[in-house]
């Protein structure tokens, strides 16, 4: 797809991100209620899970704006720098903190019982720090001075002339006074992250953290299978019989599981690695990222990725009882008014 107009780029971000980060904004509220109502799960496993949470919900409520990074408008230097590098950090975090999920999971799957001595519980602080201060960190570096706003040349604008957003940009700051855009300048991405940085986020953090999700994910369910043999086994030397109904159970759920699994990685890890490997190629062989092919994969491949926690809240019951028992309540007064209008004559 070639690049579009300016509002029909802000327009089609509007239509799909506003559903996308609706739904990851509630959901995250309710499992996030669900945890702080809930005193059993006050311990150390959910503080990481609502750590990911409230994550998830900073990346919902910046999921708008990331494809807003790919636009060209015209800002001064540190509205540029805070308009790119706050989205950054805060999907970066999310990562981290999706990452340390798995990782504590791993922890509590190959070793259930010394898991508690491992160093994310003992040290349960550090384990938060590096999950926020690492992307926090990375994300400032164009603060710090990485970045290519100094050497931004009129003839790298002069190449982006063509592409309509900043032609009309130009249109419309011709008629400002010197003395008012002497200060500010067309913000593209390209000014804030430079090539080595964009390549470091995406095959140095990005890529090896989806790789180590999925490795972790794989060892667990290869660590449950062979679990299940095990009990398999002991089930036929106890009961001195072939294959029981409960063993085809457990079956059963581990085939679940493992589909559940797939169609997860399908449905929300293969849109974001493909946009990563797209966006790169944009960012290596073109001289924009604005058309509406990169618009629409950002905002899914980030969006489905963003709702892997909300699925792994609401599958479990207790994230939403208190949710529920209040859904109940309404529902319950609800009926009884209406039965007491019905018996009224």
């Amino acid at each position: 797809m070639d690049s579009v107009d300016p509002l029909e780029q802000e327009r089609l971000i509007f239509i799909i991100t506003l559903p996308l980060s609706s739904v990851i904004i509630l959901a995250n509220l309710v499992i996030i209620v669900g945890i702080s109502c809930n005193r059993q799960l006050h311990n150390t496993p959910n503080y990481f899970f609502l750590s990911l949470l409230v994550a998830d919900l900073c990346t919902g409520i910046a999921l708008p704006f990331i494809p807003w990074m790919g636009l060209t408008r015209l800002l001064n230097f540190e509205a540029c720098l805070f308009m790119h590098i706050f989205p950054n950090f805060l999907f970066l975090s999310f990562l981290f903190n999706l990452v340390m999920v798995h990782y504590e999971r791993y922890l509590c799957i190959i070793s259930p019982l010394h898991y508690s001595q491992f160093w994310v519980h003992r040290c349960f602080p550090a384990a938060l720090l590096a999950v926020w201060m690492p992307p926090l960190l990375f994300a400032s570096l164009p603060a710090f001075g990485w970045n290519n706003w100094n050497n931004w040349s009129s003839e790298s604008y002069h190449n982006l002339s063509s592409d309509t957003n900043v032609s009309s940009i130009r249109d419309g700051s011709s008629n400002c006074s010197s003395g008012t855009c002497q200060e500010e300048k067309h913000c593209f991405y390209k000014q804030v992250f430079p090539r080595a940085y964009i390549y470091m986020e995406v095959y140095g953090l990005l890529i090896p953290a989806i790789m180590c999700i999925i490795g972790m994910t794989g060892r667990v369910l290869w660590i449950t299978r062979k679990q299940l043999q095990d009990i398999c086994k002991l089930h036929r030397a106890v009961e001195r019989q072939e294959a029981s109904g409960h063993e085809q159970q457990l079956n059963v759920r581990y085939a679940k599981c493992v589909a559940a699994v797939s169609l997860t990685f399908l449905l929300c890890w293969v849109p974001y690695i493909v946009y990563l490997h797209v966006s790169v190629a944009l960012f290596q062989f073109k001289n924009d990222n604005n058309s509406s092919l990169n618009i629409i994969l950002s905002c899914t491949g980030i969006g489905s990725m963003a709702v892997i926690p909300v699925i792994l809240g609401l599958a479990n019951r207790q994230y939403t009882e208190p949710i529920r028992k209040l859904l109940r309540k309404l529902r319950d007064r609800w009926t009884d008014g209406r039965n007491l209008e019905e018996a009224t004559p």
